[in-house]
């Protein structure tokens, strides 16, 4: 139950930088709607990295939430921000896929 509240709080990582790169288009009142946003966002995924490491050891948990929240937000970007998907960077990435889905592995929980 802990990796799945782990996993959604790396998706809420996701949000909040999404919510992020919005506020930085918006203007005026929408603007401050995507930093509420953000708040809400970054406030989720706290509490359930919180939560999920009460039982999974420390150092694993927030590996695979920033793990989980790197691979996301340049995914994010790719999609959504224009931003480039060059051969290295998406072997990186995929480094890094690779790399979470070992610790889980590797964890005794």
């Amino acid at each position: 139950m802990n990796w799945i509240l782990l996993i959604i709080g790396g998706l809420f990582e996701v949000a909040f930088t999404y919510c992020i790169g919005r506020a930085h288009t918006a203007a005026g009142t929408e603007k401050y709607a995507w930093y509420l946003g953000f708040l809400i966002s970054v406030s989720i995924s706290m509490a359930l990295l919180i939560k999920a490491s009460k039982t999974l050891p420390l150092g694993t948990a927030y590996a695979v939430w920033s793990g989980i929240g790197a691979v996301g937000s340049v995914t994010m970007g790719i999609l959504f921000f224009k931003e480039p998907a060059d051969f290295w960077r998406m072997f990186f990435i995929f480094t890094l896929i690779g790399s979470i889905v070992g610790l889980k592995m590797v964890s005794a929980h």
